[in-house]
């Protein structure tokens, strides 16, 4: 068995097609089915099965196939420590975070980081709050900020970096708009502009209102800060949005407003896998930002 078999053969199953494998492979489309049909013959069984125009792993190809994508995320990693070993400076970090955390947070951390090691890449994954826990667990990434904090968790392990205030934004024109800082109930008669179901910044600001004594009604549902940001400055309901996502990025942009009450606050995380130790280059970008926040490192952390 040749590692070449196996990584045809996981190509194929990702794409259902040997021509489809073959393109991406770079390689002519007999070379992947004969290399499959070897693979098959060794192991006595078959792989594939035919569905239409495309392939279909069987049951025991599926099997086969889970096992298959393990090995070579070893072989890879194992790959990568090699190569950050001869030279610890210049290898990857694999790092996924919010959409929320790319219009300042990650590109200031990154760049602070690239100061002190230049040669270093970055391989950034953006993803809702699920999403992240399951790139982590699954080792798509090394580490993972996230909000809100995961504060138990067995497989994960962490700390919290920061804690970060919201603030209400409101059209230009609205009557608070000039207001140093308001209660939150006083919106209750506005129409809200939240993030879509699955984001995690939507039931802190649902849970916001309900603890101020009311149920926000929805105008409209977005994917992104700048989405929501500019619905908002447009008059078209209000909404409650982190500091790092009101750095201005267009000219038109609502007013900003202080929560008296209640508190309105978000913890950010960096995670990682608990029972797998972190390659060198992302022990040392852990230890940065541990330093960049003024954290403790001998501190245990919360898993």
């Amino acid at each position: 068995m040749e590692l070449r078999q196996l990584q045809y053969f996981l190509k194929v199953a990702q794409k259902e097609h040997v021509t489809q494998a073959a393109e991406e492979l770079h390689v002519a489309q007999s070379a992947v089915s004969r290399q499959i049909h070897h693979l098959e013959e060794e192991l006595g069984i078959d792989l594939f099965m035919q569905k239409g125009r495309n392939l279909q792993l069987t049951p025991v190809g599926q099997l086969f196939c889970k096992r298959v994508e393990g090995i070579l995320k070893d072989l890879d990693r194992a790959v990568g420590e090699v190569h950050e070993f001869l030279d610890p400076e210049k290898g990857e970090i694999r790092i996924g975070f919010p959409h929320s955390l790319g219009i300042h947070l990650i590109p200031s951390v990154v760049s602070e980081f690239r100061k002190r090691y230049p040669n270093v890449k970055f391989k950034f994954k953006q993803g809702m709050y699920p999403t992240l826990i399951r790139d982590v667990l699954s080792a798509e990434v090394d580490l993972a900020f996230i909000s809100p904090f995961p504060e138990k968790h067995e497989h994960i392990g962490g700390d919290v970096v920061l804690t970060e205030e919201l603030f209400a934004i409101l059209p230009q024109n609205h009557p608070l708009a000039g207001e140093e800082s308001i209660r939150l109930d006083q919106l209750k008669e506005d129409k809200f502009i939240l993030f879509s179901k699955g984001y995690s910044l939507r039931p802190i600001v649902w849970h916001a209102c309900l603890e101020a004594g009311f149920t926000p009604r929805i105008a409209f549902e977005g994917e992104e800060t700048d989405t929501i940001r500019g619905l908002v400055a447009a008059g078209m309901g209000v909404s409650v949005l982190p500091e790092m996502a009101l750095f201005q990025t267009n000219p038109l942009q609502p007013a900003r407003v202080k929560i008296s009450s209640p508190s309105v606050t978000r913890s950010i995380g960096l995670i990682h896998r608990n029972d797998e130790k972190l390659p060198l280059v992302a022990q040392s970008f852990r230890s940065f930002l541990l330093d960049y926040f003024g954290l403790d490192h001998n501190k245990t952390p919360v898993d």
